[in-house]
């Protein structure tokens, strides 16, 4: 087997540790939870939450991993901690199983965008929805096409492969959201939607708003499925940990906000609401892509194309840590080499992901206790196993994990002088796990 790969530079392990957080979740979730939840006193209460638990929780991960320099597995120690690692490899491969059916769809609507397909009304475009999702050989073609892109950048290693893509593909992907948000600032009435979104309203905020800004700040940064842990055992050891965290999260909070920048003016400016999930991405953007340009009919089909691009390399960047969780894993316990590894991964991905992809209509038998298997997927990884990894990470930063490893990982070695550091202890041992519990119990309305 070969030597572990590692980042060659500082910006590699901030684009590519963001692009695991930035994902379709900022897209489609963020915006969305803001305009329910009082505009902008959402977005100060999650920026609290960013800062008191999702930054936190993302050092407990850096720690862990870069101390360990190894796979998830083995970066909790013995048993029964060890259970905690095998639970986050797990959790990331059912979500790229999942996730990579989201990310071949996207690929069908590039393709659609691009040929001409996406016109009609608001009816066509969820009947179009309902039967490509339902055909049961292209979506299970486009998720494979997805993963076989996955694999060729993953089986390239870390520096070669992922820290390349990721410095590619983070650029653009922003450059993409800024030139879309300007497009869509210029729309007629599109000051309305930046009104509803950046105006704070707190009479819209109660105990739940904060309970959903804390469950946005843990699905957003990619928090509990070990990709933090295994990418930050490629970390060098002059790498900044809580300089790192708070740019990871920093980027990331500034695409979510910008995604909300795009959505709501172009919704506003057509006199559509913007809901949450596939319905947001797949049928009412469509629409109001086509009613908002129609004075210029080439830009509209312009604007759809860079937005689909948008959404498959923010999808991309994101089960690239979802598969090199896995592959690390396999790659290590089983003393193979990396191609092998990325190769059983893919192929595992593949045929999950095509069972996913049938269970949504074309084989409706495919079900775990009365959900589709795309659906059950779904829900067992968002409300328990990533709150169940979050949870446990944390304790075992804060009550386990002997201090003076901690401070020295946080410190460099005591060379960095960290002023928050009894601060993050706190955080780490109580205010952390006590977060992620409530949002536990939120999650299946205990409170």
């Amino acid at each position: 087997m070969s030597e572990r790969g590692s980042f060659a530079s500082k910006l590699g392990i901030v684009l590519a540790t963001a692009g695991s957080a930035v994902g379709l979740g900022n897209i489609w979730r963020f915006p969305y939870e803001t305009g329910q939840n009082g505009g902008a006193a959402f977005i100060i209460i999650y920026l609290v939450c960013i800062f008191l638990l999702g930054v936190p929780a993302m050092l407990c991960e850096f720690i862990i991993g870069r101390h360990a320099q190894a796979n998830a597995s083995r970066a909790y120690g013995g048993m029964p901690w060890k259970l905690v690692g095998y639970v986050g490899v797990f959790t990331g491969f059912i979500i790229m199983g999942f996730y990579s059916v989201v990310a071949g769809w996207t690929l069908q609507y590039v393709y659609a965008s691009v040929v001409g397909h996406l016109s009609g009304d608001a009816d066509f475009f969820m009947t179009y929805f309902a039967d490509f999702t339902n055909d049961p050989v292209k979506p299970v073609l486009w998720t494979i096409a997805f993963m076989i892109v996955t694999h060729f950048i993953i089986m390239n290693g870390v520096q070669q492969g992922i820290e390349r893509a990721s410095k590619l593909m983070m650029p653009v992907l922003f450059v993409l959201l800024v030139v879309l948000v300007i497009c869509s600032l210029m729309l007629p009435g599109a000051m309305k939607g930046v009104d509803f979104l950046l105006r704070p309203d707190f009479s819209k905020v109660n105990h739940e708003t904060l309970l959903d800004a804390l469950g946005q700040t843990f699905f957003s940064l990619s928090t509990g499925m070990a990709c933090l842990c295994t990418y930050a055992s490629y970390f060098g050891k002059n790498i900044n940990l809580t300089r790192s965290a708070f740019q990871i999260a920093g980027i990331d909070t500034l695409v979510a906000i910008l995604s909300g920048l795009l959505i709501f003016p172009a919704a506003f400016s057509v006199g559509i609401e913007a809901d949450s999930g596939p319905s947001l991405i797949f049928i009412t953007l469509p629409n109001v892509f086509q009613q908002a340009f129609t004075s210029v009919p080439w830009l509209g089909y312009a604007v759809s194309i860079v937005f689909y691009l948008l959404l498959a390399l923010a999808a991309l960047t994101s089960i690239i840590s979802m598969h090199e969780t896995p592959t690390a894993f396999v790659s290590e316990e089983l003393g193979i080499g990396r191609k092998s590894a990325s190769r059983f991964v893919t192929l595992g991905a593949m045929f999950t992901g095509a069972l996913c992809s049938l269970s949504l209509g074309a084989v409706p038998q495919l079900q775990l206790f009365g959900k589709s298997l795309f659906d059950f997927f779904d829900f067992i990884s968002a409300n328990i196993l990533l709150t169940a990894g979050g949870f446990f990470t944390c304790l075992y930063v804060g009550w386990v994990l002997p201090r003076h490893i901690m401070i020295d990982e946080i410190t460099n070695g005591g060379t960095l002088r960290v002023p928050m550091l009894r601060l993050f202890i706190i955080l780490a041992k109580y205010v952390c796990p006590i977060g992620i519990l409530f949002i536990f119990l939120h999650q299946f309305n205990i409170i």
